[in-house]
């Protein structure tokens, strides 16, 4: 099974246990991803904590390879 599908049938099983729309289990599934990608896309590479799930952040030699590569251009 690829990841598509796997993340389907998650989302299938806890709208039924849950007795919720497919629409709002896959919406609540997916806004903390988002989160981290609008964070991560400002540039400012904060550490971002998901509870529960785990933290987020760039490594400081790749921070150090991009701030280079940067300031070269």
């Amino acid at each position: 099974q690829d990841m598509d599908e796997e993340k389907k049938l998650i989302i299938q099983k806890l709208a039924t246990k849950y007795n919720m729309p497919l629409q709002t289990v896959s919406e609540i599934i997916n806004f903390q991803f988002k989160f981290v990608n609008k964070v991560m896309s400002k540039g400012k590479f904060e550490a971002i904590r998901l509870p529960y799930f785990g933290k987020f952040n760039v490594h400081k030699n790749r921070l150090k390879y991009i701030k280079e590569k940067s300031e070269q251009s």
